[in-house]
């Protein structure tokens, strides 16, 4: 198993110190929240990109991808009735797989909650056929990139739709394309009914893209309640051996202090 880190938790600190502490503590990669490095990801230079990735690089870690996409940039939607949102929101996310492969990167969790919720009395079925459209006309330019789209279910607090792991399943065997898998994410599933370790023995490693590990009260694994031995089982069950990326969304007492309790906490239940 190998273990990332998700760079806005280190908020304002430069992209090297936080690649510096994180390969200190044993960390293999960074997941990178494009607002972290401009506006628009559209904005950065060829040299900002560079830049970027010659930093990750030269700290002896890896680019796993982006996620966060769609935040920080106004007039963006996935789902929405409005063609000319809908066909910039489009464009943009283009322009998110072409800045992934330039920074080495292979995945691209597709999360934005309030960028897909429902919209002007929208359908779900309706919403579901506008994201399934939105995929299927970026699936080839990313597999031909090198990138993986990674369906995010996110709970009912955080949007409304697409809120479990089998409607992200469901949606992945529709469009049935290599580009795009299902992303797992901690915090997420444990909205779910299901115990987690059953939600995850739904999906086979070959349909997931990613996992992201936290806990149920916004910090990192083993700094809440979140027992991680079902869902270490579970993952081990599977078959996933892949990336686990720390995302969490409360950054104290500090990010240093976040990520060591988590890679420690991880490392009970696997191996670097």
């Amino acid at each position: 198993m190998r273990f990332a880190f998700c760079n806005e938790m280190f908020e304002n600190q430069p992209l090297d110190r936080a690649c510096a502490v994180a390969r200190n503590l044993g960390y293999h990669g960074v997941e990178i929240a494009p607002f972290t490095l401009a506006k628009r990801a559209d904005a950065l230079s060829p040299d900002q990109r560079r830049e970027t990735r010659r930093i990750v690089e030269e700290a002896g870690l890896e680019v796993v991808g982006l996620h966060w996409l769609l935040a920080g940039v106004e007039g963006l939607h996935a789902t929405t009735p409005d063609e000319a949102v809908w066909t910039r929101t489009r464009d943009y996310v283009r322009a998110l797989v072409d800045l992934n492969h330039d920074l080495g990167g292979r995945v691209l969790v597709f999360g934005s909650p309030k960028q897909r919720s429902l919209t002007c009395g929208q359908t779900g079925e309706y919403a579901w056929g506008r994201l399934r459209d939105l995929f299927a006309a970026l699936l080839d330019h990313a597999q031909a990139a090198g990138s993986v789209f990674c369906l995010e279910p996110l709970s009912p607090a955080e949007t409304d739709f697409l809120n479990t792991v089998g409607e992200a399943q469901r949606m992945v065997r529709e469009l049935d394309h290599p580009a795009l898998r299902v992303h797992l994410d901690v915090k997420a599933m444990a909205s779910e009914a299901q115990p987690i370790g059953d939600v995850i023995r739904q999906v086979t490693a070959d349909e997931v893209g990613h996992v992201h590990v936290n806990d149920a009260n916004l910090y990192g694994p083993g700094m809440g309640e979140v027992d991680y031995a079902p869902i270490a089982a579970a993952l081990d069950a599977i078959g996933w051996d892949r990336w686990l990326s720390v995302e969490v969304f409360k950054y104290d007492p500090d990010p240093e202090t976040i990520a060591r309790k988590s890679i420690e906490y991880l490392r009970r239940f696997w191996k670097a």
